[in-house]
């Protein structure tokens, strides 16, 4: 897959459960920073975003856990976009950088609301543009 944007990322101690091996929490956790960064890389904010009135959900998140991360791994957290309908869908790869084995794959679908109304994905248009520069 061609992917839009990458992202390091090390597993900290603290993200470990008791079999030693990152939290499946913390993989959404990871998904969610990268998008961030992805959106702060267009020069997009989410907090200033908000403060405009437009506010991005995520409506559906579907994550497989293929290998386990281990405190101490460094991993490259991956996404493509693509807008389908209403919805940006972000495609999400965390590869374990050592190896480069796939650790997690993930689907999130998010939506706009602007000013408390769903909106049918125009803002997404905007943002789209400002990525193929």
């Amino acid at each position: 897959m061609d992917y839009d944007f990458e992202l390091d990322i090390k597993v900290r101690d603290y993200e470990c459960d008791l079999q030693g091996v990152v939290n499946n929490s913390n993989y959404q956790r990871y998904m969610e920073h990268t998008r961030h960064e992805y959106l702060e890389s267009l020069g997009e904010n989410f907090g200033a975003l908000h403060e405009k009135g437009v506010d991005i959900f995520v409506s559906r998140i579907d994550i497989q856990f293929k290998s386990p991360l281990r405190s101490g791994d460094s991993c490259l957290s991956a996404l493509h976009v693509a807008r389908e309908g209403a919805k940006l869908v972000f495609y999400q790869d965390i590869f374990r950088t050592s190896d480069g084995e796939l650790a997690a794959r993930g689907k999130v679908e998010t939506v706009v609301v602007r000013h408390g109304k769903l909106t049918r994905g125009e803002d997404f248009d905007d943002l789209l543009k400002k990525a193929n520069r």
